[in-house]
């Protein structure tokens, strides 16, 4: 497979560049003593939420293969054969859900995510095989050109592999955020292993019985134990709560509250979990973190989750997807692009008074509101309502205004319906 001018071929292209983008997001030992990998970070609740919510809302969200049409507008590309690929049947064994739910999670946790794309002899991808990115290494080219060695195999050209990576510092492949940021997830690790040995190893006390230093000491251990079994099986548990205790012999009972060691794991730890949030800019509330969260700015939240989280994956996504499995000749004529039109929406009451104004107003029609409601087109819906009070620069108002007709009343609630 030849890649340059000089037609050499990809492994002599390789072999006297003598350049190898190496795949982050092995195994990476913290300052903190910890060993980071992509199943290690993914015990850590947090950072397993971040990456699978991410993944599961690019795995849910529609995407389509569109075909541009001369009077600007589109429609599907049901006869494209990325359609079906993309809406139906990646590959055998996984539905497009599965697919594109690995592909973001490998880039969630190692910056790249790869597949094989299978093409028949007019060059058109008949499917997508999902490979390991631990699998894969690449190369660059005399010309620029990346190609992909398949664990340690022939390396093959670019048209051969759908490739989305994360941002990158040498052009070529992502940067692998666990490896990227191996000390946070190290010291998250290194927090919980150290809560997890308190317990196992440590003692809990919620409280003791002390006795007078005067007192004679009680020597017989089984005396001891006695007392204090009894005082357990009398005044523990939520069901004696609230009883009244007598104490003689001058014993007093003096509880136990967190001390400060404990009190201090529980800040690190929060904030050690901040840190991760922040790594996949993910808002705290779709995290569980209700501190800042009010019924006001909650809604705020999750637009800012699909505008600043959400939107730069499915950028990458969709850029990548038309680059590699579209040909250079049909990229004008189609294009590929997820709807996120029902993330965005706010609640139906502000969006269906939005939706009367813009009626009102002319500037959508009955079908176009039915399309952001993901509604399909009714008979005389393409029409737009002009104002009688407006009129266009330079022209002579309207001699006569005439009030709402009860026909574009009843237009404007079917529109909402």
């Amino acid at each position: 497979m030849l890649f340059n001018s000089k037609r050499e071929t990809a492994a002599e292209a390789g072999a006297r560049v003598g350049w190898l983008s190496s795949m982050l997001g092995g195994a990476t030992r913290s300052t903190a003593g910890q060993l980071v990998t992509p199943q290690s970070a993914m015990a850590l609740p947090v950072l397993q939420a971040c990456v699978s919510i991410i993944a599961e809302s690019v795995a849910q969200l529609p995407l389509e293969v569109y075909e541009r049409q001369e009077d600007g507008g589109r429609k599907p590309a049901t006869t494209h054969p990325a359609y079906d690929l993309l809406k139906y049947a990646p590959n055998d064994w996984q539905t497009p859900f599965e697919a594109r739910e690995y592909a973001q999670t490998a880039l969630g946790l190692r910056g790249n995510a790869y597949s094989f794309i299978e093409r028949d002899g007019r060059g058109r991808p008949t499917a997508l095989i999902p490979l390991n990115p631990g699998d894969v290494q690449v190369f660059k080219g005399q010309n620029l050109m990346p190609f992909y060695s398949i664990e340690g195999a022939t390396p093959v050209p670019a048209r051969f592999i759908h490739h989305v990576r994360w941002v990158s510092l040498d052009k070529y492949t992502g940067l692998s955020p666990i490896a990227l940021h191996a000390n946070s997830i190290g010291y998250a690790q290194a927090l919980e292993e150290y809560g997890g040995k308190s317990f196992l190893h440590g003692t809990a006390l919620s409280g003791v019985l002390e006795r007078p230093k005067e007192a004679p000491a009680i020597k017989d251990q089984a005396a001891v134990d006695s007392l204090t079994n009894a005082w357990q099986a009398k005044f523990g548990g939520s069901s004696n709560a609230g009883k009244v205790a007598l104490l003689q012999e001058g014993m007093t009972f003096k509880a136990l509250t967190m001390n400060n060691v404990d009190a201090e794991l529980i800040g690190a730890l929060k904030l050690a979990s901040a840190d991760i949030a922040r790594i996949y800019k993910m808002p705290p509330p779709m995290l569980g973190f209700m501190e800042s969260a009010t019924y006001n700015n909650v809604e705020n939240l999750q637009i800012q989750y699909v505008i600043y989280t959400l939107m730069p994956w499915l950028k990458r996504h969709e850029q990548a997807m038309q680059r590699d499995l579209l040909l250079p000749s049909e990229r004008s004529r189609y294009y590929i692009e997820f709807n996120i039109g029902g993330l965005l929406r706010g609640n139906q009451q502000a969006r269906f008074a939005a939706y009367a104004v813009a009626r009102q107003w002319g500037w959508l029609s009955v079908n176009d509101i039915r399309r952001l409601e993901n509604l399909p087109p009714v008979p005389g819906g393409d029409a737009y309502l002009q104002p009688l009070n407006m009129t266009a620069a330079g022209m002579p108002p309207p001699d006569k205004l005439t009030a709402a007709t009860a026909e574009s009343v009843r237009q404007i609630e079917e529109a909402l319906a």
